[in-house]
């Protein structure tokens, strides 16, 4: 018995934990859903804690399940990078959990609907940390469709008409990303023989196959992220769901797909990579910081401009890959590689932590004031002063201002950006600030304006509000960590050491 709570076991434990979970409040009566399943989110976040703790020294662990070792069996693999992700999903899934079952308990009157949050919830987070584990690239399939449905599943869970509309349009737009995967990866097997992400990076000649695969999978990959311009599903379906199931959505679902692009792009296709892949796909992100923010600025519907941000937010993490890819002979490599990798990584914090700290606070406006649009908040601070403190250092994260954990990140993307002399990204970085700031200060001006006739207020639980501002707490404190977090991504062993990552053919460069 004791050999299953051996630290080797870890990866095995962060699947099966929430998997357990989602089966057991399944099964059981729908009053004691709730309580079950916020305690075995409190059990899920406990090994992705011991993780961080375990990783710290820069080492990782691999676990073949069942024993069978590749290319038979399936391995998962724990390493920096991957801890940095499951941390970050653990903190805002338990905080997020935390908000769904005071809000399920006592807003929502239809108990079948709050029933149903826990067992979808709980498969979504054991999916997610199979991303970040699995080293089978089939597995992998089958844990971005767990997560698909799982989201597809949350996104029309209040069974309105506009939430049903924009999950069918999700679904079809997961069905379309998943078979792209797929064939990409079909393609990979047979040009390779096996499914193992470390045997087939080492088996994989560049030539046509090689590119027409890659194309597939990041094709599909991309259609999932929401990435400029595959993301006309994304808007609808953040909008119109739950506040819980729209923070999920947002902060944590997104990463997921990010997460497998980045993994695969570095590990088995830098073979047939060249310069110009990593422009187009920067092109494409930082075209995204623009449009998702302009668009934010248009909506009259707070979690429309937030469900637009996300698009903008989403677009910097892809400005990581042309800095990671660069032309031979370059000076300055090592340094700018460190740079970029710690700016992408803490933009995907960043991000998680702010949006998932926005929408529950824009969840929390709709319980009080029954709608989302714009004038319900007029003189929010004297109302809510709890919720309009969250959206204000949400926001600070959102548009990169200091101490936040976005001003880190934008600060190091720039100087990734200096130093590997690609300028041509400096004002989509900066622009896309004050376009953030545009529509963030347009939200607290309204905040702090007084209302001609206020609204009725519907009473808020306390603990709703509490659970938005310790999100966005950690939206600006997560800058503190800094030095552990980047010992964390230079001890990483799936993917090397960031500075031997920019390649062009497969050449490593120093």
């Amino acid at each position: 018995m004791s050999a299953l709570f051996q630290s080797s076991n870890l990866p095995a434990w962060l699947v099966l934990v929430p998997v357990i979970g989602g089966v057991v409040t399944f099964l059981l009566p729908v009053r004691l859903r709730g309580g079950v399943g916020l305690l075995f989110a409190a059990l899920t976040t406990l090994p992705a804690l011991f993780a961080g703790w375990l990783l710290t020294g820069g080492t990782s662990m691999r676990h073949a399940l069942g024993g069978w070792e590749a290319p038979l069996g399936i391995a998962l693999e724990l390493d920096g990078l991957g801890a940095v992700f499951i941390l970050m999903t653990a903190v805002v899934g338990l905080i997020v959990s935390i908000y769904a079952r005071v809000y399920f308990s006592t807003v929502v009157p239809d108990p079948a609907r709050a029933s149903m949050f826990w067992p979808l919830w709980l498969l979504l987070w054991a999916g997610l940390n199979g991303m970040y584990l699995s080293e089978d690239l089939f597995n992998l399939y089958v844990v971005i469709e767990v997560v698909g449905i799982a989201a597809v599943g949350l996104a029309v869970l209040s069974g309105k008409t506009p939430a049903l509309v924009a999950g069918l349009r999700y679904l079809i737009a997961a069905i379309v990303g998943s078979m792209a995967y797929l064939m990409g990866v079909a393609l990979l097997f047979g040009a390779t023989g096996v499914l193992d992400i470390s045997m087939a990076a080492a088996a994989l000649d560049s030539g046509p196959t090689a590119r027409t695969a890659f194309a597939l999978i990041l094709l599909g990959l991309m259609v999932k992220t929401a990435l400029f311009p595959l993301h006309f599903w994304l808007p609808p379906a953040h909008s119109s769901a739950e506040p819980p199931v729209s923070a999920i959505l947002s902060a944590l679902v997104l990463k997921g797909t990010f997460y497998i692009i980045l993994r695969l792009w570095v590990e088995i296709f830098d073979v047939s990579l060249s310069f110009a892949a990593g422009q187009i796909v920067g092109a494409l992100g930082a075209t995204a910081v623009i449009w998702g923010s302009l668009q934010a600025l248009r909506q009259d519907r707070l979690k429309l401009v937030i469900a637009h941000s996300s698009v903008a937010q989403i677009g910097y993490l892809f400005l990581l890959f042309p800095l990671i890819t660069v032309p031979l002979g370059a000076s300055g490599e090592a340094e700018w590689a460190i740079f970029a990798w710690t700016g992408a990584i803490y933009q995907v914090l960043a991000h998680g932590f702010a949006k998932a700290a926005f929408f529950l606070a824009i969840g929390v406006v709709v319980i009080a004031f029954g709608n989302d649009r714009r004038e319900s908040i007029l003189n929010l601070v004297g109302r809510l002063p709890m919720v309009t403190f969250a959206i204000g250092l949400a926001g600070v994260s959102l548009i990169g201002l200091p101490p936040s954990g976005g001003f880190l990140a934008k600060w190091m993307l720039l100087k990734a950006v200096f130093a590997s002399g690609q300028w041509w990204w400096v004002p989509f970085i900066l622009v896309g600030s004050l376009l953030t700031a545009g529509y963030i200060f347009m939200i607290l001006r309204l905040a702090f304006a007084p209302a001609d006739k206020e609204v009725p207020m519907r009473k808020v639980p306390r603990g709703l509000q509490l659970c938005a501002l310790l999100l966005a707490i950690a939206a600006i404190v997560i800058a503190l960590p800094a030095e552990w977090i980047t010992g964390l991504l230079q001890g990483m062993s799936a993917f090397g050491d960031p500075v031997e990552l920019m390649s062009n053919g497969g050449e490593a460069v120093r």
